[in-house]
């Protein structure tokens, strides 16, 4: 399996518009950081975590042709607002099966209406949509979905065999740290310094780092005020910072039963 970190950063981006702070202005590439989402490759499928809304950019970027499959965290606009520009996929090869949790293809229903409803005569984006219930296969990688708070909400995080991404959280219940032990490698929120709302903190996604005990974690969504070239020599043994582009081997054993498949 190999993972592309396609964005990196907060629901602003960085640089934010109007910044002149030292992350923002900064000539190191690391810190340049489009919105949140990631890419995974593998045995030659391709499935996408959010179709952020830097969506087109990052796909240029990775050169991407295709998607077998498409899994949604929260439909936050940061994570969903690309959907529409998933359409010049379809073009090549027609619609895509789309994962969701129940709540979040409530708000995409609503959000992209004119996606769902009667046929047009306009294109649109076409996916097939999948409530997930639960552990499913997928690409022939056992998936776990990973309950999150996110303030007053509920994020998925996902777990695909030994690796795991978990973004857009305040905290890791006992439930979901269960399902994210004996991690290869972990993807995880890390919002800034100083703690957030909604949003994992540094001092809180390295406590949870320390007690899951991965062989690697990559921090990501990260804000303006961490710089990476700072930040990162702090870091313990094992933990970095993942920055756009960056690609990532990750072992992968072979797929465990799963209750459903697509």
């Amino acid at each position: 399996m190999e993972i592309e970190f396609l964005g990196t950063g907060t629901s602003v981006g960085v640089p934010m518009i109007g910044c002149d702070c030292p992350t923002c202005t900064s000539d190191d590439p690391r810190d340049r950081r489009l919105r949140v989402s990631l890419l995974i490759r593998y045995r030659g499928a391709h499935i996408l975590i959010d179709p952020s809304i830097d969506f087109r950019q990052q796909a240029l970027r990775a050169g991407l042709k295709t998607l077998d499959a498409v899994l949604i965290t929260h439909a936050h606009a940061d994570h969903v607002f690309g959907i529409d520009d998933l359409r010049a996929l379809n073009y090549r090869q027609g619609a895509m099966p789309c994962f969701a949790s129940a709540e979040t293809w409530q708000n995409l229903y609503r959000m992209f209406s004119y996606a769902f409803g009667p046929p047009g005569p306009s294109s649109r984006p076409r996916l097939v949509p999948h409530t997930i219930g639960g552990d499913c296969t997928l690409c022939g990688l056992h998936v776990t979905p990973i309950e999150l708070p996110h303030g007053d909400m509920t994020t998925l995080g996902f777990r695909l065999n030994d690796f795991a991404y978990v973004t857009d959280c305040c905290a890791l219940p006992d439930a979901a740290c269960e399902r994210l032990l004996g991690l290869d490698t972990l993807v995880l929120d890390c919002v800034r310094y100083k703690p957030h709302p909604t949003h994992l903190h540094l001092e809180a996604a390295l406590a949870y780092i320390a007690r899951l005990q991965p062989k690697r974690a990559y921090l990501t969504h990260m804000a303006h005020d961490i710089r990476h070239a700072e930040l990162a020599p702090q870091l313990p043994a094992g933990v970095e910072l993942a920055y756009d582009g960056l690609r990532v081997a990750v072992p992968s054993e072979a797929v465990l039963p799963a209750s459903s498949s697509n």
